[in-house]
């Protein structure tokens, strides 16, 4: 069972992340934790397909090109000064998705990827 909670408690979750967890539970026999020990990039791969239907943006290997880049900081002229990479994100809603293997955890990685999506200027 995929565990999740939706903050502010005091607002119904969207009908859109009620969407996203669906394409994790459709997902969940491949790539659940008790039964399998995938690394981050084979559990994107699975929720690739799923994401994409929704209008996500994903990142399809470690390729320069294949990555999904966000901006992070605007320099002359509008331009792109910084940008950080998120594995999924969707443009018009602004949600960033991160899947981490056992490091999200053991080497708080979890924080890294939650201050990295606070600064994208087009995440909500």
């Amino acid at each position: 069972m995929i565990e999740w909670i939706y903050f502010p408690l005091s607002v119904r979750p969207p009908a859109e992340i009620v969407k996203i967890v669906t394409v994790f539970e459709d997902v969940e026999e491949s790539i659940g934790s008790g039964e399998h020990q995938l690394k981050s990039n084979a559990v994107l791969s699975c929720l690739a397909p799923g994401l994409e239907r929704l209008g996500f943006l994903v990142e399809t290997s470690k390729s320069g090109s294949d990555k999904v880049r966000v901006p992070v900081l605007f320099g002359p002229r509008g331009q792109v000064e910084k940008a950080f990479e998120a594995d999924a994100f969707h443009p018009k809603l602004g949600i960033v998705v991160e899947v981490e293997a056992g490091r999200a955890v053991t080497n708080n990685q979890f924080l890294k990827d939650l201050f990295q999506a606070c600064m994208m200027s087009e995440a909500r």
